[in-house]
């Protein structure tokens, strides 16, 4: 094997010491899309034509060859393929992966393993042979039922097709998740609720409600639209709520509801600072060691990827977690979940004592953003509601 220095290597040394390491997810990431929607601030890109599948599997698969060391003897829980637009590539690639992850790593017999689809025609033809392959869990980019806000975003698909996309996958999954989003250019709150509506009308098992925000990077954000103003975006937000809270869902997390039993496992171990390994284009990996975490990010460009995945060199750059930022990156998970985490957590998932943070929990819970018992520590409403002001107090330590 050729060695490759990684460039840049920022290492910090610390003192951490792990009793037992985090869950381990894998994140799987596949960067072609066929239109770059213009709030679309992921790693994706326009599939111009034919993408590489073939040749991009193999590098995928050797990328995790490569990262059998960092992670040895360890469980994989959950598996999660993400984009771009996973559902562009063939049932026979998806069964090639998931077979390769099932013959390199100890996969749960349980595991949950998740992939992003569109609901153009051409991916719902394909959900049965993902099922086969072994995929358990979908998540549909609906986004919205209203064909003019569909338009507005840059979608691909109409309302009458992601209608019939949700009926194909239920036919075959029965773990369902639906993309939605609110605060749309020109939508009104009784439009917002009514996509809601009309995501009911199928009961999934869960729904995923994300208020459109403008990233920098993006079309968006160099054009803006006109958008909702706050106070119509805020009903929008209470409205959402009220109404899947009436329908049995639970708000589990800021933009996360389900039904019970059915959050989503993946998510979950992000939120509560859970290992996960990152293969593919410009995947990001958070790995727990014995005395240290380690932070990874493979390069980008697909092509880049592919050929330094050629020299046994997919990751770009390598980053130690200061102490500090273990503090600080933990909360901001863990503060995402409104019922918050048990106080035990913080210590098992950073190896450092909740005293290393009694200050800013103080500051947190006198302004009223956080409350906590000696079993667990969560956002109040107002915490909820103004997330990055409650994330700041902790912001400082780091």
């Amino acid at each position: 094997m050729t060695s490759h220095p990684l460039q840049p290597v920022a290492l910090k040394s610390q003192t951490v010491n792990f009793q037992a390491l985090p869950p381990l997810s894998l994140y799987i990431h596949i960067p072609w899309c066929v239109r770059k929607c213009p709030y679309c601030d992921f790693n994706s890109h326009e599939a111009r034509g034919a993408f590489p599948e073939r040749e991009y599997v193999a590098a995928l698969i050797r990328d995790l060859e490569l990262a059998l060391p960092l992670i040895w003897g360890r469980k994989v829980y959950t598996v999660f393929f993400g984009g771009g637009t996973p559902s562009l590539l063939s049932g026979e690639s998806v069964e090639q992966i998931i077979r390769s992850v099932r013959m390199l790593l100890p996969l749960d017999v349980n595991a949950e393993i998740t992939l992003e689809a569109n609901p153009g025609t051409v991916e719902a033809n394909k959900f049965a042979i993902f099922k086969e392959a072994g995929v358990n869990r979908l998540s549909l980019g609906i986004q919205s039922f209203n064909d003019a806000h569909l338009q507005a975003l840059g979608r691909i698909h109409t309302a009458g097709e992601a209608r019939r996309a949700i009926g194909i996958a239920q036919q075959h999954f029965d773990n369902l998740n639906l993309d939605l989003m609110y605060a749309l250019p020109d939508q009104t709150p009784e439009q917002a609720l009514q996509d809601v509506r009309t995501a009911l009308q199928f009961a999934p098992q869960h729904l995923s409600c994300y208020h459109l925000t403008l990233e920098p990077n993006t079309l968006f954000h160099h054009n803006p639209p006109v958008l909702p103003d706050d106070d119509a975006s805020s009903d929008m937000q209470q409205r959402i709520e009220e109404l899947l809270a009436a329908h049995g869902y639970q708000h589990y997390e800021t933009s996360a509801f389900a039904q019970p039993k059915r959050r989503a496992k993946h998510n979950l171990n992000y939120w509560q600072f859970g290992d996960y390994l990152g293969i593919g284009a410009g995947a990001h990996s958070k790995l727990s060691f014995p005395d240290k975490v380690m932070r990874h990010a493979r390069h980008r460009q697909p092509q880049a990827y592919m050929q330094q995945v050629a020299i046994d060199a997919p990751v770009q750059t390598e980053h130690e977690v200061s102490r500090d930022e273990l503090g600080f990156e933990f909360m901001m998970n863990a503060l995402r979940l409104n019922e918050g985490f048990d106080s035990v957590l913080f210590q098992e998932r950073t190896s450092l004592p909740l005293l290393n943070i009694r200050h800013e929990l103080e500051e947190a819970e006198r302004r009223g953003l956080l409350t906590r018992d000696h079993q667990r520590i969560a956002p109040t409403e107002l915490g909820q509601r103004f997330l990055n002001d409650l994330l700041e107090i902790f912001l400082a330590k780091s």
